[in-house]
């Protein structure tokens, strides 16, 4: 296919990564090495990916738009045998086939920012071959994935579901069209040229196909499943509309575990929630709304090398078949019935285009701009992106060194798209800021 679209079929997708598992081992990789992944989004990507997890090797995924000096910070954390860039993988692939396993057993690497500005790895460690046959089941039994589905892939593949449910697709048989960075009129395109059956988006790639002046029959789909960032009711319903109520799904979840998923008739019977439990896992929250979801073993995970944050996020249970408890501090509420509603994510997390963007992170790096004193980095909501990364800075500063710095030091994502000087910013009466107020001063009430 032209146009960056590749198609994956599952025979092409095993001899890919039975070369590219045995090429890793060839070149001194074992159980256990972590292997960062700089190569550029596309099957060969994903099926060293799949190659190296189904011999225990782990893959470290970063952010495509990153800087180089982004990426290093993440890297030096990981501690990677090998940095495998197009280069090197082009070499992987050639060589000389091995067994794999007949589940991943492990969950890649990815890193997910934190309260602290200091991005944490999530590590899940290696399984065992039942846990990673449970694990893999568990994804497969819950969208029933089978040998007649073609999914089509729209997130980059350093999003955690992209390699989750193109792996599920692709070990039951199925067959995979990856496209490269989104575009709409592409995606519309091969919804008519090849007929997916599967596809997971962001609210955000829902929104772009939508503002289309035209789009095709999107009937043929069994399942479309969103996530990644609060949908607005008017595109849900849109969505069903055009997908079909029994056809789309949303689920609530994170890099480092999977809580909930919710028909389009449950929502519309409870417009707002996210769902109930996903199989095998049980749901609660603290009084002061913390959400908690208890899990099994093969779903455990631990904060790489920050043991202080792994025993925050984990608590035990009552349950001697389960893991423990897990949150990524999400607040919510459970209704009687068992479907959650979440009532905001993490305190100050921001969530553009479906990527999780941490104010302190931002702010650590913008505190170098010469002249500025202070700086406040908070979301607006977007009708494109679901909210804007914006910025209130005070200082001997303007808008212009604040854009400009931002460029040089952080990816795309993680720029302010709106900077406002103002003469001091909003604290309490301890002089805590008060970031949760910032967008209706500067913006207006509602923003």
């Amino acid at each position: 296919m032209t146009d960056h679209t590749e198609v994956l079929t599952a025979d092409d997708a095993e001899d890919r990564q039975r070369r590219a598992a045995g090429g890793l081992l060839a070149a001194g990789a074992t159980a256990g090495d972590r292997v960062a992944l700089t190569a550029t989004s596309g099957a060969d990507l994903l099926c060293t990916v799949l190659g190296a997890l189904r011999v225990g090797i782990v893959p470290v995924l970063t952010h495509a738009g990153l800087l180089d000096a982004e990426r290093a910070e993440l890297f030096d954390d990981a501690d990677p045998l090998m940095v495998v860039d197009d280069a090197a993988m082009a070499r992987l692939l050639e060589g000389t086939p091995t067994d794999l396993a007949p589940a991943p057993l492990a969950r890649p690497m990815h890193y997910t920012s934190g309260t602290t500005g200091r991005a944490k790895g999530v590590w899940s460690g290696l399984l065992s071959e039942s846990e990673a046959a449970a694990l893999l089941a568990e994804e497969v039994d819950l969208w029933h994935f089978d040998t007649d589905d073609v999914h089509l892939v729209c997130s980059p593949l350093y999003h955690s579901v992209a390699v989750r449910w193109s792996g599920a697709t692709l070990l039951s048989g199925g067959t995979v069209v990856l496209q490269g960075p989104f575009d709409a009129t592409r995606t519309m395109r091969n919804i008519v040229d090849l007929a997916p059956t599967t596809t997971f988006m962001v609210p955000a790639h829902l929104q772009r196909c939508f503002a289309l002046s035209e789009r095709p029959d999107l009937r043929g789909f069994r399942l479309v499943a969103h996530a990644g960032s609060p949908c607005p009711e008017p595109l849900k319903r849109a969505a069903a509309d055009a997908f079909g109520e029994d056809v789309l799904w949303e689920f609530y979840g994170s890099t480092e575990g999977q809580f909930t998923a919710c028909s389009t008739p449950e929502w519309f019977d409870r417009p707002g929630t996210v769902g109930r439990a996903r199989p095998g896992r049980l749901l609660s929250t603290d009084d002061d709304g913390t959400v908690w979801c208890e899990v099994p073993h093969w779903a455990r995970f631990e904060y790489w090398r920050d043991p202080e944050r792994t025993a925050e996020a984990w608590r035990p249970s009552t349950n001697p078949d389960a893991h423990g408890e897990f949150t990524v501090r999400d607040l919510g509420r459970l209704d009687d019935d068992g479907y959650l509603y979440l009532d905001g994510r993490r305190d100050d997390l921001i969530i553009t285009g479906g990527v999780n963007v941490y104010p302190a992170e931002v702010e650590r790096v913008l505190a170098d701009i010469p002249g500025l004193a202070e700086i406040a980095v908070f979301g607006v909501d977007d009708e494109r992106w679901g909210q804007r990364v914006c910025a209130a800075v005070v200082g001997d500063v303007d808008a212009a060194a604040v854009h400009e710095f931002a460029r040089d030091h952080l990816a795309p994502h993680k720029r302010p798209k709106d900077v406002r000087i103002v003469d001091q910013l909003p604290v309490t009466a301890t002089g805590k800021l008060r970031r949760n107020v910032l967008a209706d001063q500067l913006f207006g009430p509602g923003s």
